[in-house]
């Protein structure tokens, strides 16, 4: 699937949300709350690459600088260093892989901090079983009230949240990638908190206190941010990693025309 995305747009203006509906082929209603925050933010998905070439042609003629990610090559993860443990040295974050590889990155290399959360809906069916008054047995008993077990199916549904943490640096092209659930903080000594949500949120403060120059964006930290980057089209659950790649560069393209990025 390839996914076209639309960022980089001076203002949101009733001529330009003309332009994305016209291109898109809906009304200008439904086109302006794609435009919200500045983008980026997903417009179309096909399965023809040469569709969603023939539309960023037609966005970029209207004003729009768009992006055009591979969603497949993107969900795999290829070359994400997924971090098992870590450890803050003086000049450098040092990093290992669950797979064992090591590396130090430092910290004037990194330039961009994207926090996400991963929300995953949890649906299972439990028999439960209730104390009902009987009618029967209360007669029988002389008007005593008795009850009896009734057995029934119910479907309990729920939510499972994960934090994570991509970061970016200089001459990297794929994120390095932390999990509140998946590492080891120990890296943090005596400084280690008592539960992996504090250690969380530790990491990611100390980070941003390191590398003072990294960009730092949390709009994918809750359901609303996801569903507004993505678009009605691509369900945030399944498409995390893909927000997560599509925020990256259009944080990158929007630094890169102020001449503020590096590279």
């Amino acid at each position: 699937m390839h996914v076209v995305a639309i960022c980089r747009w001076k203002e949101e203006s009733a001529e330009l949300a003309q332009a994305l509906a016209g291109a898109l082929g809906i009304t200008a209603y439904e086109a302006r709350p794609r435009m919200l925050g500045g983008g980026p933010a997903v417009v179309a998905s096909f399965a023809d690459p040469q569709r969603a070439a023939d539309l960023a042609k037609k966005l970029n003629q209207s004003g729009f600088t768009t992006l055009i990610f591979d969603a497949t090559g993107v969900r795999n993860g290829v070359g994400h260093f997924v971090v098992r443990r870590f450890e803050f040295k003086k000049w450098a974050l040092r990093i290992e892989a669950s797979n064992g590889p090591q590396d130090e990155i430092p910290y004037e290399e990194i330039d961009l901090l994207l926090p996400c959360t991963s929300i995953v809906g949890v649906s299972e069916t439990k028999t439960v079983t209730e104390r009902k008054l009987s009618i029967s047995k209360t007669i029988l008993s002389g008007g005593l009230p008795m009850t009896s077990k009734v057995e029934h199916q119910e479907e309990v549904s729920s939510e499972e949240r994960s934090k994570f943490l991509h970061l970016y640096a200089v001459g990297r092209r794929s994120p390095v990638i932390f999990s509140q659930n998946g590492m080891s903080f120990d890296g943090f000594g005596d400084a280690m908190k008592l539960s992996r949500e504090l250690n969380f949120t530790h990491l990611t403060g100390e980070l941003r206190r390191l590398c003072p120059g990294a960009v730092y964006d949390d709009r994918l930290l809750n359901r609303a941010g996801q569903a507004r980057l993505l678009g009605p089209g691509l369900n945030p659950e399944t498409n995390l990693n893909l927000a997560v790649e599509i925020l990256a560069l259009g944080l990158r393209e929007q630094g890169t025309n102020k001449g503020e990025w590096r590279s």
